[in-house]
């Protein structure tokens, strides 16, 4: 098992989302991001943003999933939810989506 699995596997057994706080999951690959929020009690998705037809640089595709991950919880009614980043590091892009969202109205 790799190094970000293993950390991601450790995240997740604190960081549990619910239907009145979902989980903000962030995923990055090596072009796209992708960011979901989960209710894990019963195991829906209830918005999520990609970027894959988006054009760009990585820092362009993240501001643009943090704004429209942020738009989609407030049509929701989600205020708050809690970060997974996915067992990625928190710098970059991952950073970038994070403060994106909260200027959107999340809050975490």
């Amino acid at each position: 098992m790799n190094n970000r699995l293993r950390t991601h596997k450790k995240i997740r057994q604190t960081v549990i989302g619910s239907a009145v706080r979902p989980r903000l999951a962030v995923f990055r690959s090596l072009n796209n991001l992708t960011a979901q929020l989960i209710d894990d009690s019963t195991g829906q998705t209830l918005a999520s943003a990609n970027s894959i037809k988006q054009k760009g640089t990585r820092t362009d595709k993240a501001k643009y999933v943090g704004e429209q991950i942020a738009i989609a919880a407030v049509g929701a009614k989600i205020k708050t939810v809690v970060f997974d980043r996915g067992g990625f590091v928190y710098q970059g892009v991952v950073q970038i989506l994070a403060d994106e969202a909260r200027k959107g109205g999340l809050d975490f």
